[in-house]
């Protein structure tokens, strides 16, 4: 009959052989040491606020890139310009319509009159690259223009199913 001592330095020994087939070295508690010394000092040094790499950098590079990261950069430039529509298109045309909204290269101007929405649509080209000229780069894709609406009768509190307006004109 084995003893105790005999089972643990043998189940030892198949802990280190089979740790030899991994590829594990041999240490000892002082290089066992050693080693995590030299790990902490290399993650202190990495860690230091100025090291390298570690520089500060400038707020709007940060959000910038955060914003590209994102992808709101095209929506933030749009908004940008939209702010701005007075003087992107001028007087005139910003008296006479508005800015709804952008998606997908699209962005959706209202028009006050008919009229209005007619020489927009006849605008359409040079719009669009006067609104790309002021953004730097090819985001508007195309301009939808929207003209007035007209009074919608079938909503609201007291609204009555039938032939709605006809019924009271005519």
């Amino acid at each position: 009959m084995r003893s105790a001592q005999e089972i643990a330095r043998e189940a030892m020994e198949r802990a280190r052989q089979s740790a030899r087939e991994r590829g594990a070295r041999l240490s000892s508690p002082r290089a066992a040491r050693a080693d995590r010394h030299r790990k902490q000092e290399r993650t202190a040094r990495e860690a230091l606020p100025y090291g390298s790499g570690r520089d500060p950098a400038p707020m709007s590079d940060t959000v910038a890139s955060l914003m590209r990261r994102m992808g709101w950069t095209e929506q933030i430039e749009i908004t940008s310009v939209t702010a701005r529509w007075r003087e992107v298109v001028g007087d005139q045309i910003a008296d006479r319509c508005e800015p709804l909204g952008f998606e997908e290269g699209v962005l959706t101007v209202r028009a006050t009159t008919t009229a209005w929405a007619t020489q927009l649509t006849l605008m359409k080209g040079q719009l669009t690259h006067r609104l790309n000229e002021e953004l730097g780069r090819e985001v508007v894709k195309e301009l939808r223009v929207l003209g007035p609406t007209a009074r919608s009768w079938t909503k609201g509190p007291r609204s009555v199913k039938g032939r709605g307006p006809r019924d009271t004109y005519g």
